[in-house]
């Protein structure tokens, strides 16, 4: 059984972003086939809650080689969306702009399969924001089912 959402994602527009990949890109430095994470909806700063997306295609790099007729996104990429989007919301709450690199992961699940075409939501709560490290609950989402969970431990490099 999954555990609750962080956030009820019916109550919020997905095809509104906040945040645009341009700006995202001023933050996270991850660039061509690592660049993870096409757009914020939601920030609630007080909260410490997020919510983005990544767009993913039948043309993705990774589509051709996991799983040859049945492609299916690998679960390190969900990590590493989650990561981003962790990294972002720690640059937007400490207002630093050092790079906050992957430090690690905690009770991650695989809940279900994501295929292409799809939009990958990604949600997320900070637990643990400073300057230095950064922990944050997150939950990866197709439509409404969640199909991915972790821990994301982020590290000023």
């Amino acid at each position: 059984m999954p555990p609750p959402a962080i956030i009820d994602l019916s109550k919020l527009d997905l095809n509104s972003p906040i945040v645009s990949t341009e700006e995202i890109r001023r933050v996270n430095p991850q660039r061509h086939e690592f660049a993870l994470l096409d757009a914020i909806v939601h920030i609630d700063e007080a909260n410490q809650i997020f919510v983005g997306y990544l767009d993913i295609s039948k043309d993705d790099w990774w589509v051709r080689g996991h799983i040859p007729g049945r492609p299916l996104f690998p679960g390190v990429l969900m990590i590493e969306c989650a990561a981003q989007m962790a990294s972002y919301l720690t640059h937007k709450l400490i207002k630093d702009d050092a790079f906050m690199g992957f430090g690690g992961m905690k009770d991650v699940k695989f809940r279900g399969t994501v295929t292409p075409p799809c939009r990958f939501i990604i949600a997320g709560r900070g637990k643990s924001i400073k300057k230095r490290r950064s922990v944050c609950e997150c939950q990866g989402f197709i439509d409404d089912t969640m199909v991915f969970q972790a821990e994301i431990h982020g590290m000023r490099v």
